[in-house]
């Protein structure tokens, strides 16, 4: 369930799996951008096509909004550099926006284990258990990455991060499962450019607000939880 047919590149520094167009850009942009600025190829797979998102009245309807954050999309990643240097790739897939949790669970666990497969990432970032703020597909694709990375032998096992904030959740249930950063990236110096890049998802506005409301420490300093490659039985 693919817009393209997938692309043999590989490996990898830095892979992301997530869910939505604009879940690459808050709390990565920076590192995905030093990352590219210095020789190291790195990718991004979208597993939907964010059609049941906010419109803002930009847009009626999920198709024409899904084509419009396309074309946001496409902007971001220029910006970021994925898409225009050399080894980098994005991969677009049509899982249903917010109904991955109802969809076929193996399906979605094949797209990313053939990823990890093929990409041979040196590390893969996604959701943390509680998808940050307990989206069911923030929490879904977790899952199935999560299950993707644990079917590789532990010695293949790329390294794998989730997005982490320094701040626990305010929900009790998403605070049992919350998980502090063990790695803080200073990404001051691409701040301008990841502004640039969250502005590009213009119908997701309200979200950019939310998100520097909430964590404006995380426009300049990245955060993730690094996950033990062999975990304990």
């Amino acid at each position: 369930m693919t817009s393209a047919q997938p692309v043999n590149a590989g490996p990898l520094t830095l892979l992301l799996i997530v869910p939505h167009p604009d879940d690459e850009v808050y709390g990565a942009a920076g590192t995905l951008m030093e990352m590219i600025g210095a020789g190291h190829p790195c990718g991004l797979i979208t597993l939907t096509r964010g059609e049941a998102g906010r419109t803002l009245g930009l847009c009626d309807g999920p198709e024409e909004l899904a084509r419009m954050r396309a074309v946001e999309l496409a902007a971001c990643l220029e910006t970021i550099g994925l898409t225009t240097t050399p080894g980098s790739l994005h991969e677009q897939h049509t899982f249903p926006d917010k109904h991955l949790q109802e969809h076929d669970f193996e399906a979605l666990v094949e797209v990313c284990h053939e990823a990890l497969l093929r990409l041979r990432p040196e590390t893969v970032l996604t959701f943390p258990p509680n998808g940050s703020n307990g989206h069911p597909d923030h929490v879904t694709t977790h899952r199935a990455v999560k299950a993707a990375w644990e079917r590789l032998p532990a010695s293949e096992r790329p390294r794998m991060w989730y997005y982490a904030s320094e701040t626990p959740p305010e929900n009790e249930a998403l605070r049992a499962q919350w998980l502090p950063p063990t790695l803080r990236r200073d990404v001051t110096p691409f701040v301008t450019r990841k502004l640039q890049a969250i502005a590009c998802h213009r119908s997701q506005a309200l979200s950019t607000v939310d998100f520097i409301r909430k964590f404006p420490d995380r426009v300049v300093t990245e955060t993730f939880y690094e996950v033990d490659p062999i975990p304990v039985a």
